[in-house]
């Protein structure tokens, strides 16, 4: 080569390599989970988010602040991903596994700059996430999951959320009975529970509804308002006058010959409300439109129709109902057909809601949320639905565990009492993990308004004496050191396991990367 200088990057590469790199990807991620890290517990604040078309979101919710956060930084993307991996694994604890994984880089700095090899930071991370796991696994409360436990990982889940002027305890029963009723011999069906949200009044008005509700108006004004013991249809087709599949001019030469073709018309549009009478349908769900002249027929023969259904809506009521889809009316036959108790439309304001209960073929349910602003039944379903499937997952993937940061406690010690055993730098590395799962204990407090080290020196003490059981209680405008159990105050255990795989597994990636090469 003669001495002359290879080129192998393009000139508007831009490269960061070595110390410089793995700083820059540990403070982003630091950054992002210091963004959350007041959220967290009873006792956290909100965030106010603000899009660039002025759109506003008041939440304390992780997943749903990190999702809107404008993040470019490819790092600070990858504790996003935790939270959005914890969300759609178990539906909670996004703000736990993103400030864990925050507090796992912070200690993995010091370490590194200790001269602690990157792969040795990871091999003693894993070992110590192990340990976790099997200390929460033993942490599993041995205890019949009733409604009374199933209501109060609900409650625990939606404490310090807004909720409006309705109490978590009365929501509770809301999701306890909704999860209960899709819960069957295969689990529990959680996709069979739906949220539909509507203004206009109280919060306290949310109501669970044994069906489907979906947004919807009748096709014609002088269409029924509520059919008992309904026979449904759930066709993809247009009804209206069918066009010729060539193009072609017709003559009009006469009014007979007007009077004829207008007659033709007004048959066909006819057939329709006569094939679907024929046919035994009392109602009838379109997923194209629906022409005037087949709306007022359907209307004289006593059909209530609905028109431009979205697909999704449609494939939840026909699975509800046991209904088949049909792509032509004139197709449609007996074993196509659904059925459900009632369908009956509701009007709220200046809208109308359609409520399709007592489906034949599921036991769906739909948790029909109010509030009297967009901001709060916004907020009150992410809490719902964080509820609902935090109750989902203790049902279905292995019990409840003490909340309030005492997991966390005893975490930390078993850690910490295992990293004597590891040889080399690695120790460094468990004990490295040890304090940062402390941190989420201590955030708890300070979040509560208790001294930090005071609390976490109190919750050791106590967790000795309790038998694991210490945990952050929030009373009143501040918190104390209690019995989590007692208190009521309890999580998934698969929301545990969940935050430190995928906190752990961030970080490590995080931690390993040396090199960044980015395209400008």
């Amino acid at each position: 080569m003669g001495g002359r200088p290879m080129f192998v990057l393009a000139e508007d590469t831009e490269r960061t390599h070595g110390r410089d790199a793995q700083t820059s990807n540990i403070d982003a991620g630091k950054a992002v989970s210091e963004a959350v890290r007041t959220t967290l517990g009873p006792r956290g604040m909100d965030k106010m988010l603000v899009s660039d078309t002025g759109d506003v979101t008041i939440t304390n919710d992780g997943a749903t602040i990190l999702n809107t956060m404008d993040i470019d930084h490819p790092a600070a993307q990858m504790i996003v991903e935790v939270a959005e991996s914890q969300e759609a694994e178990v539906g909670d604890g996004t703000t736990t596994a993103a400030v864990l994984a925050g507090e796992l880089l912070a200690k993995a700095e010091d370490l590194l700059e200790d001269d602690v090899h990157p792969t040795t930071i990871v091999e003693g991370y894993a070992r110590a996430r192990d340990i976790a796991i099997e200390a929460v696994e033993e942490q599993v409360l041995d205890a019949e999951t009733d409604d009374e436990l199933l209501g109060q990982v609900a409650e625990s889940s939606m404490t310090g959320k807004g909720t409006g002027d309705v109490t978590t305890e009365r929501l509770a029963e809301v999701v306890v009975e909704a999860i209960r009723h899709v819960d069957g011999e295969d689990g529990v069906a959680r996709d069979d529970v739906r949220v539909h949200t509507q203004t206009g009044a109280s919060s306290s008005a949310t109501e669970l509804v044994p069906g489907v509700v979906t947004d919807e108006e009748p096709a014609h004004a002088n269409m029924p308002r509520e059919v008992s013991d309904a026979t449904i249809a759930v066709v993809d087709e247009e009804l209206g006058v069918r066009e010729a599949e060539i193009d072609a001019e017709y003559s009009v030469e006469s009014v007979e010959q007007l009077t004829a073709a207008v007659d033709a018309e007004r048959r066909e549009l006819e057939s329709y409300a006569e094939s679907l009478s024929a046919a035994g349908v009392d109602v009838v769900l379109a997923t194209d439109s629906i022409a005037d002249g087949a709306a007022a027929a359907l209307a004289d023969a006593g059909i209530l129709a609905f028109e431009s259904v979205d697909d999704d809506e449609a494939r939840a009521i026909a699975s509800a109902t046991g209904a088949s889809r049909s792509g032509k009316v004139e197709d449609v036959e007996d074993a196509d057909l659904g059925r459900a108790e009632t369908v009956r439309v509701r009007t709220f304001g200046d809208e109308d809601l359609v409520f399709v209960e007592g489906g034949a073929a599921a036991e769906s349910v739909t948790v029909l949320i109010r509030g009297g602003t967009e901001h709060v039944v916004d907020e009150l379903e992410r809490a719902l639905s964080d509820a609902l499937d935090v109750v989902a997952a203790a049902l279905d993937a292995g019990g409840v565990v003490p909340g309030a940061g005492a997991t966390e406690i005893v975490v930390a010690d078993r850690v910490r009492e295992a990293a004597a055993g590891v040889e080399g730098r690695r120790q460094l590395a468990v004990e490295a993990f040890a304090d940062a799962v402390d941190v989420l204990a201590r955030t708890l407090a300070e979040n509560t308004g208790m001294d930090p080290i005071d609390a976490l020196v109190d919750l050791r003490a106590e967790n000795e004496s309790r038998d694991g059981r210490a945990g952050v209680i929030a009373t009143g405008q501040h918190g104390e050191v209690g019995d989590p159990v007692e208190a009521g105050v309890l999580d998934p255990v698969a929301v545990k396991r969940e935050a430190f795989e995928s906190a752990t597994e961030a970080a490590t990636m995080i931690a390993r990367i040396d090199d960044v090469i980015a395209a400008e």
